[in-house]
């Protein structure tokens, strides 16, 4: 069986690290090749159990890095590409956010336009050899803005982000858009609603109430925490993420929800119940839970319909969020029980 090359981007991350060993597993024809810088959010831990999997292959580098970009095309005859690599968490894009721009807005662009002129003799016309590649975005609901009381995301709602994050990925976007329309590039667009689960890294919302709780710190809580978010278990966005690339439609966008939303102060007693029950101590865990100053510009509410991608491609999420968090805690406390 000959292989075909994927390039996959910031795989050593949280999601790219649930994905690279149930795609490898899925299908025994792909070798992917995992180009990512290892900033403070990769870790190649993340993928010990494929380190010596002979269809994957570790490149330590930066995709804003054209050269080398140009260098893996060219070795590896690349026929694919899974974007997942991005500078994602809000609160440093508030500090920083030209890092953000340049990872998220000039990396996409240098990974799309390596692609097109590897791929494509000129507009539409593609190279002998290359006409089944697609260039999959990872994307967030995030660019979306925020949403009242009611209503969900759908493919259709207009753009509105509020962060430098947001909208460093709104930019990304509408960028392999425009590859589409204007080169016929076959691009698919992912946006999806808050994931959790194993190997996500420790600043973000759950693994830190997980951590807090178990090292007896007072558990932070941004405002009076309504704000509500539609989470989505990382292994339900995975075999999403499959079933667009190899299904979806070319140039079109899906969005990945797991319909699981639930408010920031509810997920904090829903960790806690839970440890109280696998890791009694004298009082419960909710009295660690400790409000702080909300963040600036933080969004309400996200909620996706994922009506497109369920009737469309036949997907829908396994886990609800009482299934997915258990299997999150349980996770985390062989990894924070060792640390702490």
């Amino acid at each position: 069986m000959s292989q075909k090359y994927i390039l996959v981007t910031g795989c050593a991350g949280f999601i790219g690290s649930n994905f690279v060993p149930y795609f490898l597993d899925q299908y025994q024809e792909y070798h992917l090749i995992n180009l990512d810088l290892l900033t403070y959010a990769g870790n190649v831990e993340n993928l010990s159990e494929v380190a010596d999997e002979p269809r994957y292959t570790f490149v330590e580098g930066d995709i804003c890095d054209r050269t080398l970009v140009e260098s893996l095309f060219e070795k590896y005859s690349i026929q694919g590409v899974i974007h997942f690599a991005a500078e994602s968490h809000v609160d440093n894009s508030i500090k920083n956010p030209g890092v953000f721009i340049e990872t998220n807005v000039n990396g996409t662009f240098t990974l799309l336009d390596v692609a097109y002129k590897t791929w494509m003799e000129k507009p539409f016309v593609l190279k002998e050899g290359y006409e089944e590649c697609r260039f999959h975005h990872i994307s967030t609901d995030e660019v979306y803005g925020t949403l009242g009381a009611t209503g969900l995301f759908t493919e259709s709602t207009s753009y509105a982000p509020n962060s430098p994050y947001s909208a460093s990925k709104a930019g990304s976007d509408m960028i392999v858009r425009a590859y589409h329309h204007t080169y016929g590039m076959n691009t698919v667009i992912t946006n999806c609603s808050n994931n959790y689960g194993p190997k996500q890294h420790d600043e973000k919302l759950i693994p830190t109430i997980i951590r807090k709780a178990l090292s007896n710190q007072p558990i932070p809580i941004y405002g009076d925490g309504q704000n509500i978010r539609d989470w989505l278990y990382v292994l339900d966005h995975c075999k999403g993420i499959d079933l667009v690339f190899h299904e979806g439609n070319r140039g079109e966008t899906y969005n990945i929800g797991g319909r699981n939303e639930r408010d920031n102060l509810y997920i904090a007693h829903k960790i806690c119940e839970i440890l109280d029950t696998l890791k009694p101590k004298a009082t419960s865990y909710k009295e660690q839970i400790a409000f702080v100053e909300d963040r600036a510009g933080h969004d309400r509410r996200y909620a996706i319909d994922a009506t497109k991608i369920e009737t469309k491609l036949g997907w829908e999420a396994e886990e609800n969020f009482e299934s997915g968090i258990l299997k999150t805690i349980q996770w985390y406390l062989k990894k924070y029980t060792v640390e702490v």
